[in-house]
């Protein structure tokens, strides 16, 4: 089952998150038919968008992400609830570009290695809070921490990981997020980059089968580390026909009109491709409502 954790360290200024989202992951792939390097450019993404969604206090909020370079994949967006549940779409689902060594994927040069990771924090107020840096190699790992660091002045390393099996199915899916709190001091700084340096990459842990708790407690080896709490987070679209409704009456008069005399229109959800028809007196039902 995917799930994220959330803890602290009791000696040191840190608080910690990590997750397991192969499930999530796969969906997004089912979904949206993704290639390889696609998945794991999108897996990234939506596995960050959990960890940074679980990081709010309000009940109804949530995070956007959207990473667009100047790579073939377009625009790579990921969007979370307060509860760290995910949904997202890759603009260019069926790209490849050329392995780096190894035969790993080189998501870098799918996503572009220049461009910007937009931010964008709704917390329930009349304006939500909009951040952006620029692409610091298109990793989304290392944009994430970028992030962080640049626009909340918080030191954070990141690590995410997706590995594809050979059916191009998702194997494994996870990563961490670690941030220092004010007061860390340089022993605690050292000791951290220790511990990332000692672990390496995600994708190896994973594939040993390590889940997030364990995850962390490798990298934050040096600590006495706290689980906070852990919870289960999944791939799951918000849309309804309610709320779709509600988008074309938005377009107003002449377009619902214009739709009207086509006989009919079909809307489909760009998170999770189910298609919503409208016939020509259900526009009718929605034009009034416009017009009242």
């Amino acid at each position: 089952m995917d799930q994220l954790i959330r803890a602290t360290a009791q000696d040191a200024p840190i608080q910690a998150m990590a997750i397991s989202g192969a499930g999530l992951v796969e969906r997004a792939r089912q979904i949206h038919d993704t290639w390889p390097v696609a998945t794991a450019a999108l897996g990234r993404l939506l596995l960050g968008a959990s960890m940074m969604g679980s990081m709010l206090k309000q009940a109804e909020g949530s995070v956007t992400l959207r990473v667009q370079g100047d790579g073939p994949l377009g625009t790579v967006l990921a969007v979370s609830d307060s509860e760290g549940n995910v949904r997202g779409y890759v603009q260019n689902p069926a790209v490849d570009v050329p392995r780096k060594a190894h035969a790993k994927l080189d998501v870098g040069a799918a996503v572009g290695h220049q461009g910007r990771l937009s931010v964008v924090k709704d917390l329930g107020l009349r304006d939500p809070y909009v951040g952006a840096v620029e692409l610091v190699g298109g990793e989304i790992a290392e944009d994430l921490a970028a992030y962080f660091v640049e626009s909340e002045q918080i030191p954070t390393a990141c690590a995410l990981g997706v590995l594809i099996a050979p059916d191009q199915s998702v194997q494994a899916a996870g990563g961490y997020l670690i941030q220092l709190l004010p007061g860390a001091d340089e022993s605690v700084i050292s000791a951290v980059e220790r511990g990332i340096a000692r672990v390496g990459a995600v994708s190896a842990q994973l594939d040993r089968g390590l889940g997030p708790q364990q995850l962390l407690e490798e990298v934050l080896s040096d600590f006495r580390l706290e689980v906070l709490e852990t919870v289960p987070v999944a791939y799951r679209c918000t849309c309804s026909r309610q709320r779709v409704s509600r988008a074309l009456i938005s377009l107003g008069e002449q377009e619902l009109r214009s739709m009207i005399q086509e006989g009919g229109t079909e809307l489909t959800c760009q998170f999770c491709d189910r298609r919503y028809p409208f016939s020509r007196p259900e526009l009718e039902a929605l034009l009034q409502q416009a017009l009242s």
